[in-house]
């Protein structure tokens, strides 16, 4: 990683198999995190084709025409859609990704997938998965979420799946985020 693709703030990962949870414990602290007035951006990780935009929407037709750069907006928000061009593509570059990111608007950048990166991660593993934990050989993993019974503690503190606003203090107080009481964002309505 490039001095100039490193953020000026914080970024932080959350990794595991598919299936493990990421996207719903995701949920739970983005929800946590907004409450307590940390401004949160994602990036994240798709393994396949996808489309923000679809057939009979203008922008769709303008990118199947040949557009390669699609910018979509509006008063309430924006979307930039690049075509690659190149068959086969390369995996996207995580730090690349982060670069066109609008980090003086956020405090946290959180990323979803990217797990052979090296940046921090928490990992997430799900026991019904039957995958082996990815901790061991990375030492960019600073913490995991498992619902899997351990045979003896990692070097890294260990939250449950259902832990979310737990998880939450973690990444406030390892992130350095100045944050409004996180007691009325993890109080549940």
């Amino acid at each position: 990683m490039t001095a100039d693709a490193v953020p000026r703030i914080p970024l932080l990962g959350f990794v595991g198999y598919s299936g493990a949870g990421k996207t719903t414990l995701l949920q739970k602290v983005i929800t946590l995190l907004t409450r307590a007035g940390v401004r949160v951006g994602l990036v994240k990780h798709a393994h396949h084709e996808f489309d923000i935009d679809y057939p009979g929407k203008d922008s769709y037709v303008l990118r199947k025409a040949g557009a390669v750069q699609v910018m979509v907006a509006s008063a309430a928000r924006e979307a930039l859609i690049t075509e690659e061009t190149r068959q086969p593509a390369p995996d996207p570059d995580l730090f690349r990704l982060v670069q066109r990111m609008d980090t003086d608007r956020l405090d946290l950048l959180l990323v979803e997938g990217f797990k052979h990166e090296c940046f921090d991660k928490i990992e997430v593993c799900r026991a019904a998965n039957k995958k082996p934990f990815l901790y061991p050989e990375d030492r960019h993993i600073i913490a995991l979420v498992t619902d899997r019974s351990l045979s003896q503690p990692p070097p890294v503190p260990v939250f449950g799946l259902d832990q979310a606003e737990r998880i939450v203090r973690f990444i406030i107080e390892r992130c350095g985020l100045h944050a409004r009481t996180l007691d009325n964002a993890t109080q549940t309505t």
